[in-house]
């Protein structure tokens, strides 16, 4: 039976809040989808350097993340609420509503002083309140129960909507960070691989910020201008990160604005336009050895989404480096590069609701399939 859903994605970026309704129907493999709507609600700045001090281990406390928790809820349930006004949607016919909430921090691995874990705010209980109808949230912590690392969990929505039995696709989302799936040609479920490859927009964002106060870097301009600083290029790339086998997951703990600031300021001499093609560079790098480095096999479409998708200079150096492999954007595929990800945990909610599992352990490490999420009912 066909029904109507909304899902919202809050992605590292911190660029907004990006809304799709869709109708689904089915569920697993015989899951269909159609979207019918989109937007992207931008945070307000306040709310933005909120989010920031809760990142920063310096600045945070227990008492912002409580409130900020709270307040991410009103601030979700808002935009769905500014999204139904402005789209004339009936609320009623909304079946559920799947939250990925803002990540704050991810630990990928234990350590002594701290457990493998997981937070993302946005209280699904206020979301639930203010939109009267079924919210489902949180979905990465039954993974991590499982042994898994909680991320990536769009690979099976990527399996759901991207598998082929004649091509090998890998589905690579540049994002704040960089994170992919591949499907080799005719794949099971066990056969999916994918991991963060490194670095997305953020480290390039925050430069832009510093030296040209832009959001971003419009279709990769000041990059192309630019050229590569050898030693600040090697020094990056030498990062332990990207030598770890998969499954491995990432953050702005590691590659945020500390680490961004820090290699910045050891190149400040440098040209800024040269300072940012060099982290572009990485970006490019870090996805190419992904594939010939730690997969191994043949890629015969790589299709990008996220924001970084419409950068034409990260694009360009992709098909160039990848010569045998057909170099796409999404929206060739007939999806939104920006809202990819929000239609993904749309997809996870709709097995959640149906007490169907959705991660993909393969991906994550964890020791079997988990059904994701926690679910607000409203009544």
């Amino acid at each position: 039976m066909k029904k109507l859903a909304i899902g919202l994605m809050s992605g590292t970026s911190l660029d907004g809040i990006d809304i799709v309704l869709a109708e689904i129907s089915g569920v697993s493999l015989n899951t269909k989808v159609k979207v019918l709507k989109e937007k992207t609600y931008p945070f307000k700045e306040d709310v933005v350097q909120k989010i920031r001090d809760a990142m920063d281990d310096h600045i945070s406390s227990a008492s912002l993340i409580s409130s900020l928790n709270v307040e991410l809820g009103y601030v979700f349930g808002q935009a769905v609420l500014d999204f139904y006004q402005s789209e004339n949607i009936n609320p009623e016919e909304i079946s559920f509503i799947a939250s990925h909430g803002q990540t704050i921090y991810h630990i990928p691995i234990s350590s002594q002083k701290l457990f493998r874990s997981s937070l993302q705010l946005g209280e699904a209980s206020v979301i639930a309140e203010m939109c009267k109808t079924t919210v489902i949230s949180n979905f990465r912590l039954a993974d991590i129960a499982s042994g898994g690392q909680g991320a990536p969990l769009v690979p099976y929505a990527d399996f759901i909507l991207f598998s082929d039995l004649n091509k090998s696709r890998a589905i690579h989302n540049i994002g704040g960070i960089s994170n992919m799936t591949y499907i080799q040609r005719g794949a099971q479920l066990d056969d999916v691989i994918a991991f963060d490859s490194g670095p997305g927009n953020m480290m390039i964002d925050k430069a832009c910020q510093m030296f040209y106060q832009l959001d971003y870097d419009a279709n990769g301009d000041i990059a192309s201008k630019g050229k590569i600083i050898g030693q600040m290029y090697q020094e990056m790339m030498d990062h332990p990160y990207y030598k770890l086998p998969y499954p491995k997951s990432t953050g702005r703990e590691t590659f945020g604005d500390a680490y961004t600031q820090d290699i910045i300021s050891m190149y400040k001499e440098d040209k800024a336009e040269d300072i940012i093609c060099t982290l572009s560079m990485v970006v490019v790098d870090s996805i190419v050895n992904s594939y010939k480095n730690l997969i191994k096999k043949p890629v015969d479409e790589l299709i990008l989404c996220g924001g970084g998708a419409l950068n034409l200079f990260i694009k360009n150096e992709l098909a160039k480096k990848m010569k045998d492999t057909k170099v796409a954007v999404l929206e060739e595929y007939g999806y939104s590069s920006q809202y990819k990800e929000a239609l993904a945990f749309l997809i996870l909610g709709n097995q959640t609701i149906n007490r169907l599992p959705s991660s993909v352990k393969s991906a994550t490490g964890a020791k079997d399939y988990k059904i994701l999420g926690q679910i607000n009912y409203y009544r």
